[in-house]
C-alpha cells in the first residue's frame, strides 16, 4: 500500500521549520532557476509558496504546494523543488483571473495539476 502524500505540507526531510522566512530565496527547478518567492502560506493544512519567475515567464506568479520543495539551503537561500521549468510553466497561473489571492478553490486548480506528479495519493 502506498503512503498517502499531502502536497500541502513540507516533507520531513526538506528542512523546513516554522518560522523560517523564505520570502526573497530563489527558486530552482531541477533542470534551473525559476525565480524567487514572493510569499511563503504557513497554515496547516494549507503550506505552499507563491513563486514571482520574473522575465522567465514574463513576470507570472504560480504557486507550489509546499511537497514540491525537497531542499531548503538557508546559506545559499535557495530552495530546491522536485519540478522541472517546464512543469511549473505548464501548471495554472497565479492571478489569471485578475486576483492575486490564494483561495480554496485556487488551491484545489493546483491540486489537480499536481496530483499526477506523486502518484494521485493528494489529499
Amino acid at each position: 500500500m502506498n503512503e498517502r502524500v499531502n502536497i500541502w505540507e513540507f516533507r520531513d526531510t526538506a528542512g523546513h521549520t516554522a518560522g523560517t522566512d523564505l520570502i526573497g530565496f530563489h527558486v530552482e527547478a531541477i533542470d534551473g532557476p525559476v525565480g524567487r518567492i514572493d510569499k511563503l502560506s504557513e497554515e496547516v493544512g494549507a503550506r505552499y509558496l507563491v513563486v514571482d519567475t520574473g522575465p522567465w515567464f514574463l513576470g507570472r506568479r504560480v504557486l507550489l504546494p509546499a511537497y514540491t520543495v525537497i531542499r531548503i539551503e538557508i546559506g545559499e537561500q535557495k530552495v530546491y523543488v522536485d519540478r522541472s521549468k517546464d512543469d511549473i510553466k505548464r501548471g495554472p497561473g497565479l492571478g489569471e483571473d485578475g486576483s492575486n489571492d490564494v483561495t480554496a478553490d485556487l488551491r484545489d486548480r493546483y491540486g489537480l495539476y499536481y496530483d499526477p506528479f506523486y502518484g494521485g495519493r493528494i489529499f
